[in-house]
């Protein structure tokens, strides 16, 4: 198994082994599931909560790509 060493602050570590003690066997257990807890939250993937229409994004991107110049000498003739 791998190890490593890892530099706390005090207020942390003693954060830390106060949850060892309370929820954990060990603390060899509390730094292996902490770590692993912290790793499956930091990858998780964003979800976009407000879905938009591809219909419209498609006309938004599309919009000035096929407009003509509205002031165009040739529509002024008579």
């Amino acid at each position: 198994m791998p190890t490593f060493e890892l530099n706390l602050s005090d207020d942390v570590y003693a954060e830390f082994q106060q949850l060892a003690e309370q929820e954990f066997v060990s603390e060899e257990q509390a730094a292996e599931d902490l770590i692993a807890s912290g790793i499956e939250a930091y990858n998780v993937s964003i979800v976009d909560d407000e879905p938009r229409d591809e219909m419209l994004d498609g006309a938004e991107n599309n919009m000035f790509d096929t407009a003509q110049d509205p002031g165009s000498l040739e529509d002024d003739r008579l």
